[in-house]
């Protein structure tokens, strides 16, 4: 039986924001006209297209600012903007730090479904796992193969 605990509410950027230099977006140039070379050498029209877009992509992506999500967390389960993921999903959620930023993650039941990570401020982190705690199992979780690779290229 779970005890009955307030809800937390708080507010977090959707993702962390890396600062990005001069050389970071020469290096992206300098990268993806390697590769568009490559599928222009090799003929592979489609892996040229797929490059190009994934090079604009990478660069929206950085340039635009992470947006402030609402959070709810309550015996329902935790509301991101408008979207509820219900305990019922998942089986458990673990905890990371990525420098002074705090995130929960939920994992999920199904093999191939996706995790949820959710930013949230120190002060407010005791009051969310005592919550979390309460619904579903904590389990230790470990950056993933994604997670270091997006740090590695500082997306």
């Amino acid at each position: 039986m779970t005890k009955q605990l307030s809800p937390v509410s708080w507010e977090a950027t959707e993702y962390i924001t890396r600062e990005h230099h001069a050389g970071w977006y020469f290096g992206l140039a300098i990268i993806t006209l390697a590769l568009c070379a490559l599928a222009i050498w090799l003929q592979g029209w489609t892996f040229l297209i797929l490059i190009i877009i994934s090079a604009i992509t990478i660069l929206i992506y950085t340039l635009r600012p992470p947006r402030t999500i609402k959070y709810h967390i309550d015996n329902q389960g935790i509301t991101e903007g408008a979207t509820l993921h219900k305990y019922d999903n998942f089986r458990a959620f673990g905890i990371l730090q990525e420098g002074e930023h705090f995130s929960a993650v939920l994992i999920p039941k199904k093999r191939f479904g996706l995790s949820v990570k959710i930013y949230f401020p120190e002060g407010s982190g005791e009051r969310i796992v005592d919550f979390l705690g309460n619904h579903l199992p904590m389990e230790q979780v470990k950056r993933d193969l994604l997670d270091k690779l997006v740090d590695f290229l500082r997306i």
